[in-house]
């Protein structure tokens, strides 16, 4: 039986552009990192709230992700934040432009969407 989510993994293209954004732009907290030599691979163990979510993976040449349209596969990384328009406020100051916000016909709870530096689109959901 599960008894829960333990990680996401997620292959980017420029690890440095992906390091600085997953922890300086949405500030998930690093847990260990290491360059796996035999690979020419970083992996990079990323928390949230000190719970380890995301594996950040850099390999030489990765092909592109689809993105537009879907794909079949992940189709999104979705974060729970208090208020929409403080957090999208931080990430302009990054240059992270934000869709507009949507609300969930079936919860009523609103939402917008954004693009990782490899376009992999991440949710921001209001609680």
């Amino acid at each position: 039986m599960l008894n829960k989510l333990h990680h996401i993994a997620i292959i980017c293209s420029d690890y440095e552009r992906s390091k600085r954004f997953y922890t300086q732009i949405l500030g998930l907290e690093i847990l260990r990192e290491a360059y796996r030599e035999e690979r020419n691979s970083w992996k990079l163990d990323l928390a949230l709230n000190g719970n380890y979510i995301i594996e950040l993976f850099s390999f030489p040449d990765p092909p592109g992700r689809l993105s537009q349209p879907e794909g079949t596969g992940l189709r999104h990384l979705a974060f729970e934040v208090e208020n929409l328009e403080k957090e999208i406020a931080r990430l302009q100051k990054s240059g992270i432009s934000c869709e507009a916000i949507r609300t969930d016909e079936f919860t009523g709870k609103r939402f917008t969407f954004f693009a990782d530096p490899d376009e992999l689109p991440v949710e921001l959901y209001e609680q």
